[in-house]
């Protein structure tokens, strides 16, 4: 009996201990998902306990709004012959004012008992940008993705080199699949020339003191042709990125999302310097940079009708192809013809370097010697911020063969000057005081043949007469006739003009565009007010013009444009006035 007893007694105080476990065991708290939130974010609130209850009452939750819950979740388990019990009750809220709110004690009632929650403080702040700092696939591509335009010097002077240099850096923690321009600069202002660059090599670099790899995307060399402040514009680019999430596949890679962003190099501000005019040579031409300067002849000793080659040469770093060269003064007794324009130069991104020279053909007439003057050339050299003026050598012509000149001077004058015409022989003959005259039959004007042309002349003069008259009339009431033929002379005129603009942009350019749209009336009898690239390409359409002139004669007018804001080279220019010629002439015969 006494051992029934003790085990009696040993499992009655056993489950005693168990039931005051028990007791003591049983939880209910509060959870805050955060203690401090924007107006603009969500709080969750999770009321949970280890034993189910009854009776569960919530707090009014002051100055908030209750958008979800209450939710209820259950979870149960047994792990190692122990027995794990969890519920709760969810709310989602939202903050209806800024300030300092208490969310107030929740109540329960587990095995008979009320048990309560403490109560919690919560901060509610301004609007944040970013709503519980999720971290989206865009946020995540924005930090990480930076397109940049590094440009070599933010303050040139007027026709100074600069180099604008596009780079893409993309942070380690994501990839670029794929990426295309939408905006290309247009880099008003300025004469451009884009570097070509080779494949796209990702090299390791820095930026904002990060490691990084970088991308160069384009490379192109500016020279301002504006004082002041100038804008280039920014380089647009939509890049697909691959941003890796916090998810793992079966087998325990990373999942990446794709997102799409747009990324921008911004604008740049270039403040441009206006070249000094203190100490400003007479004769500078725009020239910018370090050059060398020479005049030379393939020879200088020859005989009369043969010719010779002078060239007018400068080398050296700069902007070569933005400004004319000098022009030799030769004695008028050599015949000189148009210069030959020679450029060897090369672009890169610290900018033009070669040389440029024009080939002038020269004739002299007559023996004797005649000097070529020496010739200036200054420029402006931005390291050392001064004039730089050079000077070629005096060369003599020695013409050793030929006829002479009979005024036995040699006069310096500009090309083009015409040499003067020297008569040679005697000049002047004595006029014969006895002249051997002697006296001949004499002749009668009536009815001779003289007496009957003069006589029926007026008779016959007359149908032709009124012929003429009516053809007058037909062209005088040929009103759009006569438009066409106008139009004619004043496309021939103005491509004529144009001709003898070579060299000067705007005026070229001014008279080609006249002549061109003068023609343009001649053929299609339009008005100037009707002029539209789209109207042109249908109009010559319509007339079953081939799209090869339609093409040229659309590109010449855009050239025409341009030149107002852009530098154009004298080969430029020659190569649109052939251009326009030849377009003429195609579209003539089409016409």
């Amino acid at each position: 009996m006494s051992k029934r007893l003790f085990i009696f007694i040993s499992i009655f105080f056993l489950v005693l201990n168990l039931g005051a476990q028990d007791n003591s065991a049983i939880t209910f708290e509060m959870k805050l998902s955060k203690s401090k939130l924007g107006l603009n974010e969500r709080l969750r609130v999770d009321f949970t306990m280890n034993k189910d209850g009854d009776n569960f009452n919530p707090p009014d939750f002051e100055g908030f709004r209750v958008l979800m819950g209450p939710s209820q979740s259950i979870s149960s388990s047994w792990i190692n012959g122990v027995r794990s019990y969890s519920k709760s009750y969810s709310y989602t809220l939202a903050p209806t004012a800024r300030g300092k709110f208490t969310i107030k004690q929740a109540t329960i009632v587990i095995g008979g008992k009320t048990y309560k929650s403490l109560a919690k403080e919560v901060e509610v702040t301004a609007a944040v940008d970013k709503p519980n700092g999720q971290m989206t696939a865009n946020d995540i591509a924005d930090e990480n993705l930076h397109l940049v335009a590094e440009v070599s010097k933010s303050n040139p002077y007027l026709n100074e080199a600069i180099s604008v240099v596009y780079k893409l850096y993309v942070s380690p923690s994501i990839s670029v699949s794929n990426f295309q321009p939408l905006d290309n600069p247009k880099y008003n202002n300025f004469w451009s020339q884009d570097i070509k660059t080779s494949a796209l090599n990702a090299q390791n670099g820095t930026y904002k003191g990060k490691p990084y790899r970088y991308v160069v995307l384009k490379r192109v060399v500016l020279y301002p042709q504006k004082s002041g402040k100038l804008e280039i514009e920014p380089l647009s680019l939509d890049v697909t990125v691959d941003v890796p999430t916090s998810k793992r596949d079966f087998f325990g890679g990373r999942i990446y999302a794709q997102t799409s962003k747009t990324v921008s190099a911004g604008k740049r501000t270039i403040n441009v310097k206006a070249l000094p005019t203190e100490n400003q040579p007479a004769g500078f031409n725009g020239a910018v940079g370090d050059f060398d300067f020479m005049v030379v002849t393939s020879k200088t000793n020859l005989n009369a009708s043969e010719s010779l080659q002078a060239t007018v040469e400068v080398s050296g770093k700069g902007n070569l192809k933005l400004f004319k060269l000098p022009e030799p003064e030769l004695p008028g007794a050599l015949e000189v013809y148009e210069p030959e324009l020679k450029e060897g130069v090369r672009t890169t991104l610290s900018g033009m370097q070669g040389k440029v020279s024009n080939a002038y053909t020269i004739v002299p007439a007559y023996k004797g010697k005649y000097p070529i003057p020496s010739i200036t050339f200054s420029y402006f050299n931005p390291k050392s911020q001064k004039y730089v003026i050079l000077r070629s050598d005096e060369i003599i012509i020695n013409v050793l063969e030929g006829p002479t000149n009979g005024t036995g001077n040699v006069v310096n004058g500009p090309i083009g000057n015409k040499q003067s015409v020297v008569a040679t022989g005697n000049q002047f003959n004595f006029i014969k005081l006895s002249p051997n005259l002697s006296a001949k039959g004499r002749s009668y004007f009536f009815g001779s043949i003289s007496f009957y042309i003069w006589l029926l002349g007026p008779v016959l003069l007359i149908p032709l007469a009124i012929l003429f008259r009516k053809k007058r009339e037909e062209i005088a009431s040929d009103v759009a006739g006569n438009k066409v033929k106008k139009a004619n002379r004043l496309a021939k005129r103005y491509l004529s003009k144009a001709k003898k603009e070579l060299g000067n942009k705007d005026s070229f350019y001014v008279a080609l565009e006249k002549a061109l749209h003068n023609y343009l009336k001649a053929k299609l009898k339009i008005e100037t007010a009707e002029f539209s690239k789209d109207k042109i390409s249908e109009l010559l359409t319509e007339k079953q013009v081939d799209e090869t002139p339609i093409a040229g004669f659309i590109e010449l007018l855009k050239n025409c444009e341009a030149a107002r804001y852009s530098p154009f080279s004298n080969v430029q220019m020659q190569n649109d006035y052939e251009k326009a010629s030849e377009v003429i002439a195609l579209m003539d015969k089409q016409l």
